[in-house]
């Protein structure tokens, strides 16, 4: 039997993300929440910048796979390991700009609820995405991949 030279990661990252979205639109439906805060011009301001910090984060890293000819999709076997750009101050700069660029949308929706899945958004973004990323790398680059992970933190 031949060996799956990929993460295994078969619901793509940013429809979990979309998903967690939708859950939270549906809870403030069935369970509203007072978002009247949400409304105001500080809370806009603060969408703004989360959102422009979530693009600043997803771009390059789209960029540097891109570039070096990687591939994002998850089930696809990696080309090579990115260490530098933005790589160089997180290992997971997509999932912290798409959790970014979450937070800034679920601002001008205007529901306490997309925060308050955040939590389990994470740990599905953490056990079900990154923890199978973080193995295939370990096999597919060895050392050089432990090397990075001891000098670059998961997630900032």
């Amino acid at each position: 039997m031949k060996r799956k030279d990929h993460p295994g990661v078969y619901i793509p990252p940013p429809l979990i993300y979309v998903a967690f979205f939708f859950l939270s639109v549906v809870l403030q439906k069935w369970l509203p929440l007072n978002s009247e805060f949400l409304y105001r011009r500080a809370a806009k301001t603060a969408g703004w910048i989360l959102i422009a910090a979530g693009v600043l984060l997803v771009l390059p890293a789209v960029w540097k796979f891109f570039v070096s000819k990687n591939t994002v999709i998850t089930v696809k076997p990696a080309r090579s390991l990115q260490t530098t750009g933005i790589y160089r101050f997180t290992r997971n700069p997509m999932y912290l700009g798409l959790l970014l660029l979450y937070c800034g949308t679920g601002v001008f929706k205007g529901n306490w609820w997309t925060f308050m899945v955040i939590p389990l958004l994470i740990m599905t973004i953490q056990l079900y995405v990154i923890r199978k990323e973080e193995r295939y790398l370990r096999s597919a680059f060895g050392n050089e991949y432990l090397q990075y992970k001891q000098k670059v933190r998961r997630w900032v």
